[in-house]
């Protein structure tokens, strides 16, 4: 099959002397949608990325074998991947500027293949926190994380958006499912998603594209998981199948690419990333100008109006203090760098923040508990033939079964399990004991036969949960850094020790012999699903932002990360991200045409 690699469009200069109709402040799965939808609307918009532009296409090599890299994919010795143990025992800063290594980096760079996503990831010598042990994964690229998420993408349902009403925890979210179904067709149609319709009530279906075949051993665990009433359904990836004539910058999965290397990324972006799926499409409009290299500091302040001005920024590679203008800025950071933004603009209007009269900026921080989970062993398969299954852009999601029409006595909400099984480039038998010709025999006979899920769990939204800005450190360009006051909860640790027991009795009633049961909870952050810290609202006092992600008390200021968030949910948060930043931004530019920004 012959690939079009098509170059990414060249960036055009920079005025910050005009005033745009919109500056987006990241260049994520939020900011890439905000720059797609109101470019689309004809709004003149201005791209700040804090990062450089890559050429991932070129860097994440997918088809290149281990051997034919120096290093089998790992890192240069002169760079250090923070492993679990430094996350739980020590204190952040993680990476002081003494430390014997060149870069530091987070722990998933310490997976297979991390030599390939070096260059995307931060060096956390330069990025600094403090506070609490947290394990907090920033990209600083064009594109952000959107360049190595781990591609699974659902929908949330009304057990998560009126959550409150369902069982009493926290706050119901001011929308429903009904008003963002809409916007998740649309990002399913422009985007593209593989997956398989199942009809739950509470992981509503998308607009599936082909679905990822599931193989043996996984066809035979949903078979015995329907006995209990559970479901087990093929990866739901952001991922084309069938290709998208819309779009000449990506190209539909083939299925032979190592999609397993962690980090995960897709030269070919049959994968959605940001760049190609969408900020490339919005450049060709004429209507958006990017520039990379601008590290935002504050959201500055019309003093005779308290709207927001624009944007001012650090240049990364010459220390320069610059601002840009605007009609409207839209925030799309991630989670916690868009607070960060919020609380580091302080003026004589927002003395405590913009968007902060509600002193809940930075609050009701969560994210999903993850660690527990079962490895197993299928006897039947030894020895049967191999499939391939490197290629796979994922193997199967477990939809959350817990607290739906049941009530568990020990905790409210639920969890769901992502697992695969199948052959792989490192087969999961190659950690068998043995050596010389005996041992490739059993690895090649055994590793077919290998699965495991783990679990991942809604960290309930609680305003003690929080981030905020350190009096004292402050990154490489001289912006004040986040600290940290988070733990999960009782209810989270009582979840995930129903996780582990129920992990075991699914492969147990499978028949599947169990050989790693983990019971252990991974360092808070290692899910990378950060939300909440500008929670929408229809109360101005509890709540930052309105249901379209409009500051209660900046109305030409718009959060669409997922700082809104009123609560995590169990579901992976990327796709409902990009929904609710195009409804958001649709109701954006029809406000702005009206006047009424």
């Amino acid at each position: 099959m012959t690939l079009l690699r098509v170059p990414p469009p060249l960036p055009k200069a920079v005025d910050l002397k005009r005033t745009y109709d919109a500056i987006v402040v990241g260049s994520g799965a939020a900011g890439g949608m905000a720059a797609h939808v109101l470019t689309s609307h004809g709004l003149d918009v201005l791209l700040l990325e804090a990062g450089r532009q890559l050429d991932t296409t070129a860097e994440l090599k997918s088809l290149e074998w281990p051997y034919d890299h120096p290093r089998r994919g790992d890192m240069p010795y002169t760079s250090h991947a923070l492993r679990g143990a430094e996350y739980a025992l020590r204190k952040p800063p993680y990476a002081p500027k003494d430390s014997p290594w060149k870069t530091v980096q987070s722990y998933v760079q310490g997976w297979n293949g991390s030599d390939y996503s070096k260059n995307i990831l931060v060096n956390e010598k330069e990025h600094p926190y403090t506070g609490t042990n947290y394990a907090w994964v920033r990209a600083r690229v064009l594109g952000g994380k959107t360049n190595i998420w781990g591609r699974l993408a659902l929908r949330l349902s009304d057990y998560d958006f009126k959550g409150k009403s369902h069982d009493g925890w926290g706050e119901d979210w001011p929308i429903s499912y009904a008003d963002i179904e809409p916007y998740y067709d649309k990002v399913d149609l422009y985007l593209g998603i593989s997956g398989h319709p199942e009809g739950l009530a509470h992981l509503p279906d998308s607009k599936f594209q082909r679905a990822t075949r599931l193989n043996a051993a996984e066809v035979m665990l949903r078979q015995s998981m329907a006995k209990s009433g559970k479901v087990l359904t093929p990866y739901r990836a952001g991922v084309t199948t069938d290709g998208l004539k819309h779009n000449k910058f990506r190209s539909r999965c083939f299925g032979r690419g190592a999609c397993n290397r962690r980090a995960g990324g897709c030269d070919i972006h049959a994968a959605f990333d940001s760049p190609t799926g969408l900020i490339y499409p919005a450049l060709e409009t004429g209507h958006l100008i990017v520039r990379t290299g601008s590290v935002a500091r504050e959201v500055t302040v019309d003093p005779a109006t308290g709207k927001a001005r624009g944007v001012s920024f650090v240049d990364a590679a010459t220390g320069e203090a610059l601002e840009a203008r605007a009609k409207v800025v839209v925030v799309g950071a991630s989670t916690l760098e868009s607070a960060r933004l919020l609380l580091n603009s302080k003026s004589a209007q927002h003395p405590s923040g913009i968007a902060n009269s509600s002193g809940h900026v930075g609050h009701n921080f969560c994210e999903h508990v993850m660690g527990p989970g079962v490895d197993g062993f299928v006897k039947d398969l030894v020895g049967k033939p191999r499939t391939l299954d490197d290629g796979r852009p994922g193997g199967f999601y477990v939809p959350r079964f817990r607290n739906l029409k049941d009530k568990q006595k020990d905790f409210v909400r639920g969890y769901g399990f992502e697992g695969s099984a199948g052959t792989g480039m490192f087969p999961g038998a190659s950690q068998a004991p043995g050596f010389g010709a005996s041992y490739k025999k059993m690895v090649r006979e055994y590793a077919g036969a290998t699965v495991g899920m783990g679990g991942f769990g809604e960290v309930l939204s609680r305003y003690e949960n929080a981030v905020s800005i350190d009096p004292e450190v402050k990154d490489k360009w001289g912006v004040p850094v986040l600290r940290f006051d988070f733990k999960f909860g009782d209810n989270e640790k009582k979840m995930a020790a129903d996780m582990a027991n129920t992990a075991k009795e699914i492969f147990e009633e499978a028949g599947i012999e169990v050989v790693d049961h983990d019971r252990h909870i991974l360092t808070e952050g290692w899910s990378i699903h950060e939300l909440g810290t500008a929670r929408m609202g229809n109360d101005p006092k509890t709540s930052v932002l309105t249901q379209h992600q409009q500051s209660h008390d900046v109305k030409n200021l718009f959060v669409v990360d997922g700082s809104s968030h009123v609560s995590a949910s169990c579901q992976n948060p990327t796709w409902t991200i990009m929904a609710l930043a195009w409804r958001s931004c649709d109701y954006l530019a029809d406000e702005l045409r009206k006047g009424n920004l």
